[in-house]
């Protein structure tokens, strides 16, 4: 035991490896031909993880602001990069409208939350700057990527009841009003939903893992409280924000559709 808590050597860590063993078993057994992808996610998992793990040492050793905001950025990145990777369809400049919403609804967040409700002195600590960012960014990214597939999809399957109005004298966000509001409603579904059975059906991670390293149960959840608060409101500003940009890039000041731009990604 140290810190209260019981620090896991790598022989504990192999004997954890060993569960995955179930999902390959049953893959074998049903012939569901997800082995060779179960040992890749595997390995590649144990690798990022340890890697991070010993980045993340010699950060909070260093805590240095210049190299904390660089990491911020790259993960912000990352994030954004991520969120476009996961949707079926794309146009030209999508990826820097994904980057400057997930860019501007994280650091707000996160700033907000570790300056201004948990008071964090310096308020560039990346013990709690680097990991409620991750936390914030990893849910910011689902819904970003939720609303931008969602809003396109609409506006291609609707696009002749969209360009009847138009037609008609609508201009294109009474046009358009009804697939905006129903990409940002997709975008925040998954928080809502995980925030319905938060503490009755499920543990958060961050608040088990407080409990695991010795924290009180109540400081767990105050903190987990913050977090998932943070998440939610990151969540809605970004997909508002890459739903926003994208219809600025799919419509014209003339109240015209420019859904020739947009290009198929759908796996075959």
């Amino acid at each position: 035991m140290e810190n209260n808590y019981i620090i896991l050597n790598y022989f504990q860590l192999g004997g954890a490896v060993l569960l995955i063993l179930i999902n390959i078993i049953l893959s074998l057994w049903l012939r569901l031909g997800l082995e060779k992808s179960l040992l890749t996610a595997s390995v590649r998992m144990v690798i990022q993880l340890l890697l991070v793990g010993y980045v993340l040492e010699w950060l909070f050793n260093l805590s240095n602001p210049w190299v904390v905001m660089a990491i911020a950025l790259l993960m912000a990145g990352i994030a954004g990069v991520s969120a476009v990777n996961r949707t079926s369809r794309r146009f030209p400049s999508v990826y820097w409208r994904s980057l400057i919403s997930v860019l501007v609804s994280s650091f707000l967040i996160t700033n907000l939350s570790v300056a201004g409700i948990i008071r964090v002195e310096p308020w560039y600590d990346p013990q709690y700057l680097i990991p409620l960012l991750g936390m914030i960014l990893g849910n910011t990214l689902t819904g970003i990527s939720l609303g931008l597939d969602r809003f396109m999809d609409n506006l291609v399957k609707n696009r002749h009841h969209v360009e009847t109005l138009l037609s008609l004298g609508a201009t294109r966000w009474e046009a358009t009003h009804q697939e905006v509001t129903s990409a940002i409603a997709t975008g925040m579904i998954p928080i809502i939903n995980s925030m319905m059975v938060m503490g009755v059906v499920s543990l958060p991670g961050m608040m088990t893992g407080q409990i695991l390293a010795g924290a009180s149960p109540l400081s767990a959840v105050r903190y987990q409280i913050v977090i998932t608060f943070a998440i939610a409101s990151a969540s809605a500003l970004g997909t508002l924000g890459v739903v926003l940009l994208t219809w600025i890039a799919l419509t014209t000041p003339n109240h015209q559709l420019k859904i020739e731009i947009i290009n198929n990604h759908r796996k075959k």
